[in-house]
C-alpha cells in the first residue's frame, strides 16, 4: 500500500473512532440522567474506543510528518495536518480526556469540519488534492542576435566613435628624379555618437506570495530576464533608432542588390544567399553567416530537383544549418521572406552598461500599505554598426506563379 492510501485509510478508522466516541458520550449522558451513574460496561467500551481513537490519531500524525519530510508542499501539508490534529484537540474531546474517561454530558462533534478543513483549496482534509511540483511555463524563444556580434561594454550612457567615411587612393608610381610631385590622397572621418538605451519592466506581486514560496520569486526573475532578452533580440536586429529604439541590424544594412556579371535564371533562394554572400565580398568584407525566419530555413532545407530527391538535406541527418559553408541562425525576430547576411562578427558590436538585473522595492507607489513589492528588471546597452556595407540584407522573390 502506498503512503497515501494508507493516510487515506488511517484517516477514515480515525473517523469511525470519532464516531465511536461521540457514541458512548452520548450513551455516558443517558446513563447518568437515567441511573445517576455511568456502568462499569459502558465506562469500559469507552475507554476502548478513546484509545483506539488515540491510535489511529498518532498513525496519522505520523504520516504527516513522512508527508512533510517528503515535501508535499505547504497547502497539502496544511491539510493533512488539519485533519490528523483536527479531532482531538477539539473542544469537546479535550474535556472528555481531561475526565479520564469519567465524564458527563454529551459529546458533539461536528463532521463537516474534518470534510472540510482548509478554506479556498482544491482538495479536502480527506481527500487531498495532488500538486505537480514547479510552475508550468510558457515557451520560451530561441535568442540568437546577440550571440552573433562583437560583445563589449561601456561605463558612460553614450558611445563615441570615429568613422572613416571616405578614402580617395591616389597612389601611384612616380619618378625618383628630384622635384617630381607625389600623388595626394584624401581621408575623411565623422564622429559617431551613439545613445545608451534602457530596456526595462516590471510586475507586481504580494509580499505574502514571495513569502511563502521563495520558489516563486525565483521564477518571476527569470522570466523577466527572459523578457528583457527577448526584446533586447528584437531590438538588436529590427531596432529603427526613433525615440528610445535601438537603431538595429536591419535598419543600417545595405540593401542586397544583384552584383553585375552573374547570370541567373529563375533564381532561388539559395541563389538570393549566394548573391548576398558575393555582394559582401565584393565590398570586402566577405560574409560570415546568415539570419533567416525558421519558416524560410525550412523552405531551403526542403528544396528539391526535378526527381523530387532534396537538393542538399539530409532528412535522417543531425547537421547543423549550414549554407554555403556559412552557420544558419534561426531567428523568429525576423520576418518571414527577409534575410540578413554579412561579416557579422566585424560589423556591430554590442556595448553593455548594464547587463540585466533584478531589483525588489517594498517603497514604490503605496505598495508599504497594501503589503505588496514590484520586482523590476532592467538593463542598459548601445548597438554600433561600424561597416553597414558588411551587412546585406533583402526579401525574397515570390516563387513563380505565386
Amino acid at each position: 500500500m502506498t503512503t497515501e492510501n494508507e493516510y487515506k485509510v488511517a484517516v477514515q478508522q480515525l473517523t469511525e473512532a470519532t464516531g465511536e466516541v461521540k457514541k458512548y458520550a452520548e450513551k455516558t449522558d443517558a446513563e447518568i440522567k437515567n441511573l445517576g451513574k455511568v456502568t462499569e460496561e459502558t465506562k469500559a467500551a469507552a475507554d476502548k474506543a478513546l484509545t483506539e481513537m488515540n491510535g489511529f490519531s498518532a498513525r496519522v500524525t505520523e504520516l504527516e510528518q513522512k508527508f512533510s519530510r517528503m515535501g508535499s508542499g505547504p497547502v497539502q501539508a496544511q491539510e493533512r495536518k488539519s485533519v490528523g490534529q483536527f479531532v482531538v484537540e477539539s473542544d469537546e474531546v479535550k474535556s472528555i480526556l481531561k475526565e479520564n474517561g469519567a465524564w458527563t454530558g454529551r459529546a458533539r462533534i461536528e463532521l463537516k469540519n474534518i470534510t472540510s478543513t482548509v478554506a479556498g483549496t482544491s482538495g479536502s482534509g480527506l481527500v487531498v488534492a495532488d500538486r505537480v511540483a514547479g510552475v508550468v511555463a510558457q515557451p520560451q524563444r530561441k535568442l540568437v542576435v546577440r550571440d552573433l556580434l562583437m560583445p563589449g561594454t561601456t561605463a558612460s550612457n553614450a558611445i563615441d566613435y570615429v568613422k572613416e567615411t571616405g578614402f580617395t587612393n591616389n597612389a601611384a608610381e612616380v619618378a625618383e628624379n628630384p622635384g617630381v610631385a607625389k600623388p595626394k590622397s584624401d581621408i575623411t572621418f565623422d564622429l559617431e555618437n551613439l545613445p545608451v538605451r534602457t530596456v526595462a519592466h516590471f510586475v507586481l506581486a504580494s509580499v505574502q506570495v514571495l513569502a511563502d514560496a521563495p520558489m516563486l520569486q525565483s521564477y518571476i526573475n527569470g522570466r523577466l530576464i527572459y523578457g528583457l532578452k527577448l526584446r533586447e533580440d528584437m531590438q538588436l536586429l529590427n531596432g529603427d533608432g526613433t525615440g528610445v529604439n535601438l537603431k538595429g541590424l536591419m535598419a543600417q544594412a545595405t540593401g542586397y542588390a544583384q552584383p553585375a556579371g552573374v547570370t541567373i535564371k529563375d533564381a532561388t533562394m539559395i541563389d538570393t544567399l549566394r548573391l548576398a554572400m558575393l555582394q559582401a565580398t565584393l565590398a570586402e568584407y566577405p560574409a560570415t553567416g546568415h539570419v533567416l525566419n525558421p519558416t524560410d530555413w525550412a523552405s531551403i532545407e526542403l528544396t528539391k530537383d526535378a526527381q523530387s530527391r532534396y537538393v542538399f538535406s539530409n532528412p535522417t541527418g543531425l547537421a547543423s544549418p549550414v549554407l554555403w559553408g556559412l552557420p544558419v541562425a534561426e531567428s523568429l525576430s525576423m520576418a518571414a521572406g527577409s534575410f540578413l547576411t554579412g561579416a557579422l562578427e566585424y560589423a556591430a558590436q554590442i556595448f553593455d552598461r548594464e547587463e540585466a538585473a533584478v531589483a525588489i522595492s517594498t517603497e514604490d507607489s503605496d505598495n508599504f500599505q497594501k503589503n505588496m513589492v514590484t520586482i523590476r528588471a532592467e538593463e542598459r546597452l548601445a548597438l554600433a554598426v561600424y561597416r553597414p556595407e558588411a551587412l546585406i540584407k533583402g526579401t525574397f522573390a515570390a516563387p513563380a506563379g505565386g
